[in-house]
Formats: structure tokens, C-alpha cells, sequence
């Protein structure tokens, strides 16, 4: 099941520094990172579904630049946002 338009409005006013914010890294991050979530179930019972598995590989990348974009740029925003998300361990 995809992220819905309510799951990712949440996600959104979580993640926002200041209202209207959709762009900024951290709730690209977000959102991204619920979709990567959602695709491991699917692949779960579709182990096969190797189309799929090329998709999820690039959001993983694109979610990796936006993290590295981060830590460069405020790397107190970047850990904040690994422990929010539990990407580390």
C-alpha cells in the first residue's frame, strides 16, 4: 500500500521548519524514507519483483544524497532527524 495523502501530510507537518514547507531536506528525507519502508513490506511477499527493486534502489540513493547534503550543510539537523527517523543504529 502506498503512502497516503494523509500519512504524508502528517509526515510533512512533522518534519516542516515553517509552514508551506515541503521541500526542505528533512521532509524529503521523510518522505522518502516511508516510501522505502512501505516497498520493503512488498518485497517481502514479491520477492521477485525486480522492477520494483530498481525504483526502490533509487529512492534509497536519492534518500543517501539528501542525507549527505545534510550533514554537510547542519549536522545537528542531521542527527536529529537519523534518531526521529531510526535510520542508525
Amino acid at each position: 500500500m502506498a503512502v497516503t495523502a494523509q500519512q504524508k501530510a502528517q509526515l510533512v507537518a512533522e518534519y516542516q521548519h515553517a509552514a508551506g514547507d515541503t521541500g526542505s531536506s528533512e521532509v524529503q528525507v521523510a518522505l522518502l524514507t516511508a516510501r522505502i519502508n512501505d516497498l520493503t513490506e512488498h518485497f517481502k511477499a514479491n520477492s521477485k519483483d525486480h522492477h520494483s527493486r530498481r525504483g526502490l534502489l533509487k529512492m534509497v540513493s536519492r534518500r543517501r544524497k539528501l542525507l549527505d547534503y545534510l550533514k554537510r550543510t547542519n549536522n545537528d539537523s542531521y542527527r536529529n532527524l537519523l534518531t526521529k527517523l531510526g535510520l542508525r543504529k
